[in-house]
């Protein structure tokens, strides 16, 4: 027990700079700058920010929020990020564990990948080319080594995936953008056949509460948009993880029909 606790708490601090890095990539890939160079520096004052102003979670509590120089409030969404990621990587190695070190990895992979997915459609309701098609050829590399899953299955989801959502954009261009289509691909190749069909469901249902809540709160008009990628990005990841609890509900679901 003591061992999975350290190993947990390892793999969470890996997460917390992990995210880091994921923030980077969230502020710079819609910008269309390198998320290598130059420095991390305040969007503000433009001054550089120091090697010990960059330790995850713990700088933007030890700053209060505020850049050191200029006083600046730091987005909330980087601490946001990092205990997420950090979060959510303790909990992939707490489901996987190193005995099923092949799936931990590529969750890891894809934690990252819809990480950053999800937050840039929240922010700027955009689903990147340069983040969906590396994740694309990923989920169909990974389907050769994912147990229970198979080339020929992660095939057909792609196809289900793609092509309901394409179906979609026909017949409601308004409500559904082509990033959408093509991260249905990603999240139809990541889950196969027949997961994507629950990942889907879930998303559209999600989707749908949480867009009729907004309205209902008067956060959100019924003209706004809705970044949908962001729940189809929790979805893929929630199939992956909890398909036999999912797939239970999925099930009971259809038996009404």
């Amino acid at each position: 027990m003591l061992y999975t606790s350290l190993e947990m708490l390892i793999f969470a601090l890996l997460g917390l700079f992990v995210g880091s890095f994921l923030n980077v990539c969230i502020d710079r890939l819609p910008q269309r700058q390198s998320i290598i160079t130059p420095r991390s520096h305040c969007p503000v004052c433009n001054r550089e920010i120091a090697a010990f102003d960059l330790v995850p979670l713990f700088n933007y509590l030890w700053l209060r929020g505020k850049c050191r120089y200029c006083h600046a409030p730091i987005p909330i969404r980087l601490p946001i990020v990092e205990l997420g990621t950090g979060l959510i990587f303790a909990f992939l190695y707490w489901h996987f564990g190193f005995e099923r070190g092949a799936e931990l990895g590529m969750s890891l992979v894809y934690a990252s990948l819809l990480i950053v997915i999800f937050f840039i459609d929240l922010e700027h309701l955009l689903i990147l080319n340069v983040v969906v098609y590396p994740g694309i050829v990923i989920a169909f590399a990974f389907s050769f080594i994912w147990p229970e899953l198979g080339v020929v299955h992660s095939l057909i989801g792609g196809a289900i995936g793609f092509g309901l959502l394409f179906l979609v954009l026909i017949i409601y261009p308004k409500g559904m953008g082509e990033g959408d289509v093509k991260l249905a691909l990603m999240l139809g190749l990541m889950t196969g056949f027949p997961r994507v069909f629950a990942g889907l469901f879930l998303s559209f249902l999600a989707g749908s509460l949480v867009g009729v809540l907004l309205i209902l709160l008067r956060l959100r008009k019924r003209t706004e948009p809705i970044p949908f990628g962001t729940f189809l990005a929790t979805a893929a990841i929630v199939t992956l993880l909890l398909w036999n609890e999912w797939g239970k509900v999925y099930q009971w679901y259809l038996g009404w029909f």
